[in-house]
């Protein structure tokens, strides 16, 4: 007698059963939090808002943004221009700070980050400017396709929408001009000008023509060399701050698939067949309650002005490269907590996890969950999931120092009269309040300079032969892995060759009217590291910029400093009449470098730390911008920077985002999304009956809203079956006459029965009605249908799709009067169970032979299927249960070969 088996598999992501302390809402719409997430994104500043938005527009995926932060309460000092820089050091900075500075004066420094939602979009001078075209096209040299200017324009035009100055009177005295081409008309963030502007920068920009260094056309179409008067993120009509989060979220708050949680700080990510650290699970009361540092911030909040001026002083190395792919480990949600003393908490991501913490705190999180470089975790013990030894290098910054030159001709307004004359800071308030107009609006210090290294000194030539002569290790860490040497001496030689030239910014020149002209490094040589100090994710990471560990930048800084004196000695500065104090007019070589030795701050652009570069590079993520050694884990701040470009980031870390919105978004396309019910890892049923009738039963354990995504022995599937039906059953008789097919998945097939005919060849024909506007595409239909059924013919009509298929029956040899079930839960002690112990190892090796599985294969599974799940049996060794893991994903895998799903 001929018998029927049909072996069916639906996999989804690995989903953790939730068990909240207590139940998380919605910050603003109080919804309450799912157990899992389509999308979980960790960080909710600029990078973060961007990636949730971007992909919460498909409202068919869920998308969870986690913030350790809290939401501002659009606070004035926020909301203002004029407070530009005054909360830093407050109640939306982490407080971090930098290990003692030993190359320079042996301080520590303040290292101010956002720790809100927004994040430092509601702290930063809001200057908007994108660098130069030779930064990105260098970063596609570096082995990042895609990543050059062209590549990354589209993006920042996404952005914004830029309005021009107000004034054409303006906008000729202040040489304001711009090219639409490369500005946006419809992005989120408002980009525009004050509607008040201080005339020392018409002074400073006639003084730099008068040395030759030109005023830019557009400081954002790419040719960013010289003087420019850049826009800020400030809304034209309101004069007030246009933040991430007043543009990327609070217009979109209420979309039903986008959550905010506020006030959680991730601890790890989850990494499948990974066990964690239980120092980073724990909680930790009585340390770092919140993972804030015990930094004040800068006295003078940025560090542009007098006040903050110094007073005068008397692994292995690789052999190949590793190609982008979805192979390595799967991520399966996040860990967190409110605080350090707090149960972790739990959620599920059942596609990806996107980082987005910052330059600094990225690295935290990758080397807490086990990636980073293998002899730090070890020395933390935290298990080793990748050795990737350029987490936490290639930090670099844009390190400024003061410089105090105050201007006393008095027929010039000053900003320094906000602080100083209480009548006019009065006149000045009521003003914006009541027109927004005035100084209040001109809070940011937007007149600045960029200028080319040959134009501001004679001793460019040797500086850069200087450089290019260095062994690369010199100025590096010591004991660093051979690939981050390797990356490094490409990255020196690419900044040594685009300096020489005179359309490369060397240095930066930040004019606040006041007189002080701040210069910072634009190019820096110097790298820095950034490292967890604990397995405590609430403990600060270590911060070490290393400024000027490079000689070369110090030169830079020096001929910057000496160019200095000369803009001020150039007849339209000579009007305003300046006082050179910080540095003094006579300061020599040496005068000049305690200067800097002391003066050396953060211009708050750390960035590189988890580079977009090749692995022999020491790169951390590949040009899609997922980890090197995982399946779906990214990272899209400016940790990804592979060298920093000349320009405030703000902009830059909105167009990168916005095209890592796109590249994650077509990287998923074809996977069907999942929802909130929760799913086993693994689930196969084979059913066998010896009765007058052939049941033939395919049965998944998912719900009709289970994932279509899996990952299985590091292959990516897509299993559209698993989404769209939970149990079909389908019978016939003895006779011949047909059933009639049951389903749960009603919202995605219509009600009207299956039909089930007998055929003369030995096959059943089934009529499948499926409605189009339930199913995303007809090809999603047609892939759920290929996964167990051979197509015959398929039909479109304007609303559904009628697809007849042909179920092929299997011989089998020998009798088997069971039901056997193969299945897999999110937790437990066994992987799988046999609920028939009459079925026999011989019983089973007939029943896979006749569907051509390999015996190799089979006889590692059936020892599996037949274990004793009795009370008394023994525990299960981590080594047994590797090893079922290995045999069901071998079987898997051939199983999804068998029915040719790919």
């Amino acid at each position: 007698m001929s018998k029927s088996v049909l072996a069916f598999v639906t996999v989804s992501a690995f989903l953790v059963d939730l068990a909240f302390g207590a139940q998380l809402y919605d910050f603003d719409t109080k919804t309450q939090v799912q157990s899992s997430y389509d999308y979980i994104v960790v960080g909710c500043g600029i990078s973060g808002l961007v990636v949730s938005n971007r992909l919460s527009e498909d409202s068919s995926v869920s998308v969870l943004c986690i913030e350790a932060g809290s939401a501002d309460n659009y606070e004035p000092i926020i909301q203002d221009p004029v407070y530009v820089g005054a909360d830093i050091g407050g109640a939306y900075d982490w407080k971090l700070a930098t290990v003692p500075q030993t190359q320079l004066d042996g301080a520590t420094r303040p290292m101010p980050q956002g720790k809100a939602l927004g994040g430092g979009s509601i702290l930063n001078a809001m200057c908007w400017n994108r660098g130069g075209k030779d930064d990105y096209d260098a970063w596609e040299a570096l082995g990042n396709p895609g990543w050059d200017w062209e590549g990354l324009l589209p993006y920042f035009i996404k952005s914004e929408t830029y309005t021009p100055v107000y004034s054409e009177e303006i906008a000729r005295q202040y040489s304001i001009n711009y090219d639409p081409k490369v500005h946006g008309t419809s992005g989120p963030v408002q980009v525009s000008y004050p509607k008040y502007f201080y005339p020392q920068s018409i002074n400073l920009f006639a003084g730099l023509n008068y040395l030759g260094v030109p005023t830019e056309f557009d400081p954002n179409d790419g040719s960013s060399a010289g003087a420019a008067f850049v826009p800020t993120d400030i809304d034209p009509k309101n004069q007030t701050r246009s933040d991430a989060r007043r543009t990327y979220y609070d217009p979109f708050r209420h979309r039903q698939n986008f959550h905010v949680v506020t006030g959680q700080h991730v601890a790890r990510v989850l990494i499948d067949d990974v066990a964690g650290s239980d120092e980073v699970s724990n909680p930790t009361p009585g340390g770092n309650e919140h993972g804030d540092g015990s930094s004040t911030g800068n006295s003078d909040g940025f560090g542009f002005g007098p006040e903050g001026s110094t007073p005068p002083i008397a692994g292995q190395p690789r052999s190949r490269r590793r190609e982008s792919s979805v192979s390595g480990l799967r991520i399966t949600g996040v860990e967190f907590a409110p605080d350090a003393s707090a149960p972790r908490q739990r959620i599920s991501a059942t596609r990806e996890v996107i980082i987005a913490a910052g330059a600094l705190h990225s690295v935290q999180l990758l080397e807490l969950s086990g990636i980073g470089p293998a002899s730090l975790l070890k020395s933390f013990d935290i298990p080793v999931a990748i050795d990737l030894p350029g987490v936490g290098n290639n930090l670099q910054d844009h390190c400024l120092v003061g410089t105090f030159y105050p201007y006393n001709n008095a027929s010039y307004p000053s900003p320094a009269e906000l602080t100083t004359n209480s009548t006019y800071n009065a006149e000045a308030e009521q003003e914006y309040k009541a027109q927004k107009t005035g100084p209040w609006t001109a809070g940011s210090p937007n007149a600045l300079a960029f200028p080319p290294l040959p134009l501001i000194s004679n001793r460019s030539a040797s500086i850069l032969k200087g450089a290019a002569g260095q062994d690369p290790s010199t100025y590096l860490v010591s004991g660093l892995d051979p690939s981050i040497i390797a990356g490094y001496t490409l990255q020196k030689k690419s900044l040594v060759q685009r300096l020489a030239t005179k359309t490369v910014a060397a240095y930066e020149i930040i004019n606040n009217n006041a007189g002080s002209l701040t210069v910072s490094v634009m190019h820096p040589f110097s790298r820095g590291t950034c490292s967890i100090n604990s397995p405590d994710p609430f403990e600060p990471p270590i911060i070490d910029p290393r400024w000027l560990s490079n000689p070369a930048d110090r030169q830079v800084l020096i001929e910057a400093l000496l160019f200095n004196r000369r803009i001020l000695a150039t007849p339209s500065m000579l009007e305003l009449q300046a006082a050179q104090f910080v540095p003094p007019i006579d300061a020599d070589e040496d005068a000049l470098n305690q200067v800097i030795n002391n003066g050396i701050r953060t211009e708050f652009h750390p960035s590189g730390t988890c580079a977009m570069l090749p692995l022999e590079q020491g790169g951390v993520v590949d040009p899609h911008l997922r980890v090197w050694g995982t399946q779906n884990l990214r990272i899209v701040d400016a940790s990804i920077f592979p060298m920093v470009p000349a320009a405030h980031l703000q902009a830059v870390v909105y167009g990168v985002a916005e095209k890592a919105a796109d590249i994650i978004k077509s990287d998923n396309v074809g996977i069907l999304p999942n929802h909130t019910e929760p799913s086993p890892s693994y689930s196969a049923t084979i059913s066998v009956s010896n009765s007058s009738a052939t049941r033939l039963r395919l049965n998944s354990t998912s719900s009709v809203r289970s994932t279509a995504t899996t990952f299985v022995n590091n292959t990516r599937l897509t299993i559209s079956s698993g989404v769209s039906f939970t149990v079909i059953n389908v019978s016939k008789s003895s006779s011949g006459v047909p059933g009639t097919t049951q389903s749960t998945a009603n919202r995605v097939i219509k009600s009207t029965p299956t039909v089930i005919s007998s055929n003369p060849s030995g096959l059943l024909e089934s009529t499948l009605i499926v409605s189009q506007s339930l199913i995303p595409s007809l090809s999603a239909a047609v892939s759920f249908i290929k996964e167990t059924q051979t197509i015959t013919t398929v039909e479109v009509t304007d609303t559904t799709t009628r697809i007849v298929t042909r179920i092929p029956s299997v011989e089998v040899v020998k009798t088997v009067t069971a039901t056997m079930s193969i299945e897999t839960a999110a937790f437990g002690s066994r992987l799988f169970s046999s609920s028939a112990a009459q079925i026999t190892s011989s019983s089973l090796a007939e029943i896979f032979n006749s569907v051509g599985l390999p015996s190799s294969i089979g006889n590692a599974l059936i020892p599996i299927l037949l274990v004793n799940d009795s009370a008394d049996a023994a525990p299960q060794t981590p080594r047994e249960r590797q090893e079922e893991r290995q045999a069901v994903n071998n079987f898997l895998r051939w199983l999804l070969a068998f029915l040719d799903i790919n």
